[in-house]
């Protein structure tokens, strides 16, 4: 039934109790996990500090820290990787940039899951919390039936 399980991730607890679930799910369906990172990072270079302030990076310092997201993004998938190929799942990972949950989308749409397994809730900036969870975005505009984790 679940042959195809889209699994993203941000190295959160809620994150890797979903990757637990998508396991036992993936044994019993005898299903392939892909497993999602997506990062964001700052394209302006003005980082709001507070209300009334900005700090204005160089184009240097944003091109270190795109760097660095895009490590720590590499080292969490590499880790579930290495989780899911030790309960003989197979598996496969993408590393996407932009905005998470369009991301989280279109991966599930091109690599045509039957299930995504999303923690409900992530490493959320404060603006997501405002605008609206991840898990939330994914679940209303998913293309498949989505599995909330707590």
């Amino acid at each position: 039934m679940f042959e195809r399980i889209l699994v993203p991730l941000d190295g959160s607890e809620h994150s890797m109790h979903a990757l637990e679930k998508a396991v036992q799910i993936a044994k019993k369906c005898d299903g392939k996990i892909t497993l999602v990172h997506v990062y964001s990072v700052l394209s302006s270079g003005v980082v709001p500090m507070t209300m009334y302030e900005t700090v204005t990076l160089t184009p240097e310092i944003i091109t270190k820290l795109a760097e660095a997201v895009r490590k720590a993004g590499v080292s969490i998938l590499e880790e579930a990787e290495k989780r899911v190929k030790a309960e003989g799942v197979q598996s496969t990972t993408l590393l996407r940039e932009g905005h998470v949950v369009v991301e989280i989308l279109k991966a599930a749409k091109e690599e045509n899951v039957d299930l995504i397994v999303i923690g409900a809730r992530g490493l959320s900036t404060i603006k997501e919390i405002f605008l609206g969870s991840v898990s939330h975005g994914v679940t209303i505009h998913a293309p498949c039936p989505v599995l909330l984790m707590k």
